[in-house]
């Protein structure tokens, strides 16, 4: 799915075929693992452009991003509400956070995503205000085929990043399963997404997120399992399977693309 995003996100500068495009997505996600959220992946990606395209390459690639944090916010907005009236109870309580500070950040959430779905679908209009500032106009040439992008083009980016959403909550779903950690489902699904929320807003490396999303794990899921063991094997595997599979994978397609380059 990844992989037919950045198709679509360059296809206005060059035609990529979908080997080359997820050859590109392994090796981002090579160059991204020890960078802030990720942010390295758009070197890994652009590599595999004709060199005059690199750096258009990485303003179309904030076009996918856009779609993929829409998805993360808005699925995370359904989750803080389901939360906040389905488990939230006398018996389970989340630690930290008390009603009052929930609501809030639901609403400041819900804004924030409002604002955000309006710049992503009136791209084309804010690039032609920012175009009209000096310095920003000096640069026109990186940013003017962001503009060239339809609203069918936005949404067939935005459906494939819900659908790569809940490919990772069906995996969490899975692996809840195997590591026996008995949570209905529709509970399991609200509080990883809430969980995907907070990684997507707390900034990390993928290194040490580990860490982070196996304690962002005990605290929203433990609230419903006392089953702490399964419930970091789950976020471990996901880690794996999300992170460290592909990097290793994209580790050696970048080896390559050096050694075919130096020949």
């Amino acid at each position: 799915m990844e992989a037919r995003k950045w198709q679509l996100q360059v296809k206005g500068i060059e035609t990529l075929s979908f080997i080359h495009a997820f050859k590109a997505i392994l090796a981002g996600q090579a160059l991204g693992f020890n960078t802030i959220n990720r942010m390295g992946e758009f070197a890994g990606r652009v590599a595999f452009l004709e060199e005059g395209n690199r750096i258009r390459g990485v303003v179309l690639s904030f076009v996918g991003s856009m779609a993929q944090n829409i998805a993360t916010f808005v699925m995370g907005i359904v989750s803080l509400l389901y939360m906040r009236i389905f488990i939230l109870d006398s018996k389970h309580q989340l630690e930290g956070l008390s009603v009052f500070w929930l609501d809030g950040l639901i609403y400041v959430v819900t804004m924030g995503v409002f604002l955000f779905i309006l710049a992503y679908f009136r791209m084309s209009g804010l690039i032609q205000l920012l175009e009209k500032i000096s310095f920003v106009q000096r640069y026109k040439f990186f940013l003017e085929k962001l503009e060239d992008f339809h609203w069918k083009e936005l949404m067939g980016l935005l459906s494939l990043s819900f659908g790569r959403y809940f490919v990772f909550l069906l995996q969490y779903l899975l692996l809840l399963q195997v590591f026996n950690v008995p949570i209905f489902w529709l509970d399991a699904c609200a509080l990883v997404g809430v969980m995907f929320l907070v990684l997507a807003i707390v900034p990390t490396i993928a290194l040490a997120e580990l860490g982070f999303r196996g304690k962002v794990s005990i605290l929203l899921l433990g609230m419903m399992s006392d089953n702490t063991l399964g419930i970091i094997a789950t976020a471990t595997g996901i880690w794996i399977i999300n992170l460290i599979l592909p990097a290793i994978a994209g580790t050696l397609f970048i080896l390559g693309l050096r050694l075919f380059r130096n020949k």
